[in-house]
């Protein structure tokens, strides 16, 4: 069944006083290429990561974003209140001897002292910490693979309609062959007759309108194109990416049809010809969607 490579998924998991946030999104692409932007305690993981979601999603242009939201009660900078009285005496110190007044404010002054608000604690990845954000990577992967299905669901249908289209178009073409065949061998002999005192013989003009009718036939066409739809609808019932295969398929039934009209030699057929250009054009764009 086809997937699209258009998608999106997130999950959120709760570990102690963390909210894990995991969002993906993807576009098409002719391979994998995925871009990153992970919270700095999981940049450790990020190969591990790059190869789940490339397991997962196989193909497409793919961002992942990874961030965390702490409690703010627990996520405040603690202050380093050794520090402030050291700067404290330091600064009293300095005004005594300098005769200099004190500050004004002295709250606002040593706040404002290097490495006063500054963390010391360096994070350290836990095994659990590690085990939960791995369950909302998963939960976003399936996230995302549910919705490229649901979208790939709609490519089929739509894909479907196109090519029944064309095979309805194939058919009515067929209806013009007999009287096409009889309006060229009219053409020609009417063109001759209009030529005054010429004498030609009869059975070699016979056999060049055979040859000449045979080098218009496009019956080898029509069922090459046959052959085609029916294998293209064959392939959307597939497992696995079939994007680039069903792609490659759509550019043998574009030869049939190109074939086809340059053959024709025939209003009617060829505008016919036009509209199944259209229908698998239509099909062209879309399957550049297709995983």
């Amino acid at each position: 069944m086809i997937q699209s490579m258009t998608g999106y998924g997130k999950a959120v998991v709760t570990y102690r006083d963390k909210k894990i946030n995991v969002e993906i999104k993807s576009l098409n692409s002719k391979a994998v290429d995925i871009s990153t932007r992970i919270a700095p305690i999981y940049r450790e993981k990020e190969l591990e990561i790059r190869q789940s979601v490339t397991k997962a999603l196989d193909r497409g242009k793919i961002d992942i974003a990874i961030w965390v939201e702490k409690d703010n009660a627990s996520d405040a900078t603690p202050i380093n209140a050794q520090l402030v009285e050291n700067y404290y005496k330091q600064i009293k110190a300095i005004a005594d001897n300098a005769g200099i007044p004190y500050p004004q404010d002295w709250f606002v002054t040593l706040m404002r002292m290097p490495d006063v608000l500054q963390r010391t604690e360096t994070e350290v990845l836990e095994p659990e910490e590690w085990e939960a954000a791995s369950r909302a990577i998963d939960s976003a992967l399936k996230d995302i693979i549910a919705y490229r299905r649901q979208e790939g669901a709609a490519l089929q249908k739509k894909f479907g309609e196109k090519v029944d289209n064309i095979e309805s178009l194939l058919n009515e073409i067929g209806l013009f062959e007999k009287t096409r065949v009889e309006k060229i061998r009219a053409r020609i002999t009417d063109a001759l007759c209009q030529i005054p005192n010429v004498e030609y013989d009869k059975n070699r003009l016979e056999q060049e309108l055979i040859y000449y009718i045979e080098k218009l036939d496009i019956s080898e066409e029509k069922q090459r194109l046959a052959n085609h739809l029916d294998y293209f609808r064959t392939t959307m019932l597939e497992d696995g990416p079939i994007g680039k295969k069903l792609g490659f398929i759509a550019q043998e039934m574009g030869r049939e049809i190109n074939t086809t009209g340059s053959k024709s030699n025939m209003a009617e057929m060829q505008n016919i010809v036009v509209k199944m250009k259209d229908e698998l054009e239509q099909i062209k764009e879309q399957v550049l969607n297709a995983l």
